[in-house]
C-alpha cells in the first residue's frame, strides 16, 4: 500500500513521526526529500514504488476484500471486548467512584449505642461514605463496622488506604502489560487476584486485616481500567475509540442505576445464611463473581495486533495492523531500542500531560454528585424503594447520551465540542438544583438528568487522551495511566464536598462543582488551544523527527513498500481537537 493519500478517503493522509511533539523549526533543519515518485499511485505512467513491487492491492483501504475483512476483524474484536463491558458493571469497578447506599436499610439489630435518629444517621452516613469501590459502603449497613469493632478514624483509614495503592500502581502495571505485551494473560491474572481479595475480605475479622485487603485490592485494580483503556487504543483507530470507550464507561453508568438495588438484594436475604453476616455474603460473592468472569476472559481476550494469536486470520491481523499503521503513519509498536523506561520518560516530559490531567482531576471532583447521587435523590422526599427506582432511570439516559456523544465524535473526529456541550448541561442541572427547593421535586428530578448525562463529556475527555499522545505505544500507556490514576484524586477532594450540613438543598455543594466543571471547561480550552498551534506548525511544513530504523522496516514490509516510501507516510499528522 503506498503512502499517497487515499482518493476514496482524502481525511486519512500520510502522518508523521512517533515523536510529533519534537518539532525542529530551525531554519536550517536538513530539507525533506522528494517521494513524489513513489507515491503517484494513480498516475498509469509512474505508478508507486509498491505497485511496481507488485504489491497486493486487495488490501488497500476502500477495496472490497479490505471491507469484508475489515467488517470480520470489528465483528470479532466487539464481540471479545465485551467481556470487558461484563466485568466493569458486574464488579462495579466504576474507577472508583463507589455509590452511598441509603441508611434506612441499616439493620435494626446492628445499630450502634451512638446511633442518633434515622434522620440524622442518614445524613451521617452521606458524611462518612465508602470503604470499598461500592459493596463495602452497603456492607457497613448490616454490620460490617460493629463486627470488626471499627471506630470512625480507621473507618475513614479503610476510605482512603485503597487510593494510595490504585493512584501509586496504574502507571508501574501499563509499564509492565506493554512489555510483556500479553493482555489476554495479564488483566484475566489481575481480576482473578482482585476477586480473591474481595473474598479474603469478607472472612476479615479485625481492622488490620481489612487495612491489609483494601491496600491491595487498590494495587491489583489499578491494572484494570487504565489496561482496558488501553488494549482498546491498540486495536481500534482514533475515528472508532470514542464509541468503544464509551461502550465500556457504560458498564460504570449502569452500575450506577442497579448496583444499589442489586446489594439491597443481598443484604436483604443473605443475612444468617450459613452462619455468615449479610455483609460477609456481599463479598463472597462479588469475589466468586469476578473470579468466574476472569476465567472467561482468558480465552476471549487478544493480545496486540502484532503477536495475537488465537481467534485471527492471517489476513485480519495484517489488517488490524494496517488499520493503525494508517491511524498515525506508523506502526503501533515499541522499537528494540528503546529502553524500558523510555515511555515513561517521554511521558513526564511532555506538558501537555499535566494540563489534561488538572482538567480531569477539576471534571471528577465535578462529578462527586455521583457518590452521593442515592442521597441527592432521596431529597425528593420518596421512600427507600422508590427513591432508589427514581435513581436508576437518569443513569440509563446518561448512558444512551454518551453513546450518541461518541457515536458523533468518532464520525466529525472532534473532541473539545462533544467534552464541552455535556458539562454545560450539567451544569444547567447544577444551577436548577441551586435555584429550586427540594420540594419542588419535578425541577429537581429533571435536574438529576442534567447531572447525570455531564458523564457523556467526561468520557470524551478520555478518549482525547489516547488521540493527544499516539505514539509510541509506551508513552501512550504511561500517559493513559498517569492521567487516570492522578485525576481520581478529585475523587478524594468531593469526599468533602458534600458535608451534611449542607443538605438537603446542597447549594454550596453544587456551587463547587459547578465551579469545578467552569475549570474543566477553560482548562480545556488551553488545550485545545495547544493542539491548534501544533497543527498550524505541522501544516506549515515543520519538520519531525525520524523514527527508528527498525519499526520503518517492520511498516515497510507490513506495506511492500520501501522503508523510504514508508517514512513518507509519517507526514500530514494533525491532533484531534
Amino acid at each position: 500500500m503506498s503512502s499517497a493519500i487515499d482518493p476514496h478517503r482524502p481525511d486519512i493522509k500520510p502522518r508523521d513521526s512517533r515523536f510529533h511533539e519534537h518539532i525542529d523549526t530551525s531554519p536550517n533543519s536538513p530539507a525533506q526529500p522528494d517521494f513524489d515518485e513513489f507515491r503517484n499511485v494513480n498516475n498509469p505512467k509512474h505508478g508507486s514504488v509498491a505497485a511496481q513491487a507488485g504489491y497486493d492491492e486487495g488490501l488497500a483501504f476502500g477495496t472490497e476484500r479490505r471491507k469484508r475483512v475489515e467488517r470480520r476483524l470489528k465483528v470479532k474484536l466487539d464481540g471479545r471486548f465485551s467481556i470487558l463491558v461484563v466485568i466493569y458493571s458486574e464488579c462495579k469497578f466504576k474507577s472508583p467512584q463507589p455509590r452511598v447506599p441509603l441508611t434506612r436499610w441499616r439493620s435494626q439489630s446492628c445499630k450502634r449505642p451512638s446511633q442518633r435518629g434515622d434522620a440524622h444517621a442518614s445524613a451521617e452516613d452521606v458524611r462518612r461514605n465508602y470503604i470499598d469501590r461500592n459493596n463495602a459502603a452497603a456492607a457497613r449497613l448490616k454490620g460490617f463496622e460493629q463486627d470488626l469493632n471499627l471506630t470512625d478514624t480507621e473507618f475513614q483509614t479503610l476510605l482512603s488506604i485503597l487510593y494510595v495503592g490504585y493512584i501509586l500502581f496504574q502507571v508501574p502495571s501499563n509499564m509492565l502489560l506493554n512489555r510483556i505485551g500479553r493482555p489476554s494473560l495479564y488483566l484475566p491474572a489481575a481480576m482473578l487476584v482482585w476477586g480473591m481479595i474481595s473474598v479474603l475480605t469478607g472472612i476479615t475479622k479485625d481492622f488490620v486485616g481489612a487495612l491489609l485487603t483494601r491496600f491491595f485490592l487498590g494495587i491489583i485494580e489499578a491494572a484494570f481500567l487504565p489496561g482496558a483503556l488501553f488494549i482498546l487504543s491498540k486495536w481500534y483507530p482514533k475515528d472508532e475509540l470514542s464509541l468503544r470507550y464509551t461502550i465500556l464507561y457504560c458498564g460504570n453508568l449502569i452500575s450506577n442505576a442497579f448496583g444499589s438495588l442489586i446489594a439491597a438484594g443481598v443484604l436483604a436475604n443473605m443475612d444468617g445464611k450459613l452462619g455468615h453476616a449479610a455483609w460477609r455474603w456481599l463479598f463472597y460473592i462479588e469475589g466468586a463473581l469476578t473470579m468466574f468472569f476472569a476465567l472467561v476472559a482468558i480465552p476471549m481476550l487478544p493480545d496486540f495486533p502484532h503477536n495475537t494469536k488465537r481467534g485471527f486470520t492471517e489476513e485480519e491481523r495484517q489488517v488490524a495492523q494496517l488499520r493503525m499503521l494508517e491511524d498515525v503513519g506508523e506502526l503501533d509498536q515499541d522499537s528494540r531500542e528503546e529502553k524500558w523506561y523510555t515511555g515513561f520518560v517521554l511521558a513526564m516530559s511532555d506538558w501537555k500531560i499535566y494540563i489534561l490531567m488538572l482538567s480531569l482531576t477539576a471534571c471528577v471532583t465535578g462529578l462527586s454528585f455521583n457518590i452521593y447521587f442515592p442521597t441527592l435523590t432521596k431529597t425528593l422526599g420518596y421512600g427507600t424503594t422508590e427513591t432508589l427506582l427514581l435513581a436508576a432511570p437518569p443513569w440509563v439516559f446518561s448512558c444512551l447520551l454518551a453513546l450518541v456523544n461518541s457515536w458523533h465524535s468518532d464520525r466529525t473526529q472532534e473532541k473539545f465540542w462533544h467534552s464541552t456541550w455535556p458539562l454545560l448541561m450539567g451544569i444547567m442541572g447544577f444551577i436548577i438544583s441551586m435555584a429550586t427547593q427540594p420540594t419542588n421535586k419535578a425541577a429537581r428530578y429533571v435536574a438529576l438528568f442534567f447531572q447525570a448525562g455531564s458523564y457523556a463529556g467526561y468520557i470524551i475527555m478520555y478518549t482525547w487522551m489516547s488521540s493527544s499522545f499516539p505514539r509510541p505505544p509506551a508513552k501512550r500507556a504511561v500517559a493513559l495511566a498517569f492521567m487516570n490514576a492522578l485525576s481520581q484524586t478529585g475523587n478524594i477532594a468531593g469526599s468533602y464536598v458534600w458535608p451534611a450540613k449542607y443538605g438537603p438543598s446542597y447549594v454550596r455543594s453544587y456551587g463547587v462543582v459547578l465551579a469545578m466543571f467552569v475549570a474543566t471547561i477553560l482548562l480545556n480550552i488551553w488545550f485545545r488551544s495547544i493542539l491548534v498551534a501544533a497543527n498550524r506548525r505541522l501544516a506549515e511544513g515543520e519538520r519531525a523527527f525520524g523514527e527508528h530504523s527498525d519499526t520503518a522496516e517492520q511498516a515497510a514490509k507490513l506495506e511492500s513498500t520501501t522503508v523510504r516510501d514508508a517514512k513518507q507516510m509519517q507526514k500530514g499528522f494533525r491532533f484531534l481537537i
